[in-house]
């Protein structure tokens, strides 16, 4: 007898824990959402409805204080509740534990290098965005709402690519950083071009294109705006537009002038020549004042003569030597090593 009752007794622990656990774990889940409650009940949820309303509306006025905190991620599901009786009896299945943080990264880099973050949602087939974004322990993600969804009209908790029930979620901003990287690269982009369109469209003023018929029309455009800047000149002042070209002939006057004192130097006659050679002779200059070896000598090391060179300053120098100089001279004409003056240059014989 004491035998049966210690089984009707373990039979009766093991109904009532069963029954436990179904209320909480099921029953519970059923519940209306619309049940009537008190007016008491009713004003706490408007003073709490209307609080958290303006608590969103300073996050909205003060984005930039809160992007620091809306940015950490967090696990989104509530700690575990307690176990059952019948859990704890080992009658029902105990629930898994938490993920923790070192299998929360392992999770996010397979989701990363899955590249789960820069398709679409799966659910609305739309992109993330700056929208609330989840992670789940099956490294799947999905729009925060979207998911919260599919549990409500599904009546599970379960993942719509991969089926895998009771998994845990955790907010991440994937998403909205790549979003905000694309956003960044086309305003960059955007900006680029509009640099170079700006630059181009300030070029094509000065510099003709290649094309003939196109350098034909730029011509033509540039001299038709030229006759009417100098018709609307010679219309507004007569005399200062007199004046200015008065200034301009006597300007290229000027120019001419010193073109031609710049120039005269190799315009020497015979006589000329004759007279800068006589100079030579009594100078008595016997070497090369750059290479200072003898004159007509190839380094005193081959019986090969060099060409003489005689300026019109009258002095002498080997050719390679003054073409050397030449070479190394920054002016636009070079002057005489010597005496610094512009010369003309003559082949004499050795």
């Amino acid at each position: 007898l004491p035998l049966l009752w210690s089984e009707r007794g373990r039979l009766t622990l093991a109904a009532v824990a069963l029954q436990d656990h179904i209320t909480r774990s099921v029953l519970v889940r059923n519940i209306p959402r619309n049940l009537p409650v008190s007016d008491a009940s009713c004003g706490a949820a408007h003073v709490s409805r209307k609080h958290r309303n303006h608590n969103s509306r300073q996050s909205v006025i003060c984005p930039e204080q809160t992007q620091g905190q809306e940015e950490r991620e967090y696990v989104l599901d509530r700690g575990p509740p307690p176990l059952t009786l019948a859990q704890r009896m080992g009658l029902v299945a105990a629930p898994s534990r938490r993920l923790t943080a070192e299998e929360w990264a392992e999770v996010k880099t397979r989701s990363i290098q899955e590249g789960d973050s820069t398709q679409p949602c799966v659910i609305c087939r739309e992109e993330f965005r700056l929208q609330p974004q989840v992670l789940l322990s099956c490294s799947h993600v999905f729009h925060k709402v979207c998911l919260k969804s599919f549990e409500k009209f599904s009546g599970r908790k379960s993942c719509p690519m991969c089926r895998t029930e009771q998994y845990e979620t955790r907010v991440i901003y994937d998403g909205a950083r790549l979003y905000r990287e694309k956003c960044a690269v086309r305003i960059q982009a955007f900006w680029r071009g509009y640099l170079v369109r700006k630059w181009y469209s300030n070029i094509k003023k000065y510099v003709p294109p290649k094309d003939q018929q196109l350098r034909r029309v730029f011509f033509e455009k540039k001299f038709q705006e030229m006759n009417d800047s100098l018709v609307q000149s010679c219309s507004t002042d007569v005399e200062a537009f007199l004046s200015d070209i008065d200034r301009s002939v006597a300007s290229s006057h000027d120019i001419l002038r010193r073109f031609n004192k710049y120039t005269s130097v190799s315009e020497m006659e015979e006589k000329d020549w004759l007279e800068a050679q006589e100079k030579a002779v009594q100078r008595g200059v016997q070497d090369c004042p750059i290479c200072l070896n003898r004159l007509g000598s190839h380094n005193g090391s081959s019986k090969e003569d060099r060409n003489v060179l005689l300026l019109s300053c009258s002095h002498l120098f080997h050719e390679p030597c003054l073409q050397a100089f030449e070479l190394f001279c920054h002016e636009v004409k070079p002057t005489c090593p010597l005496c610094r003056s512009h010369y003309a240059k003559m082949l004499v014989s050795n």
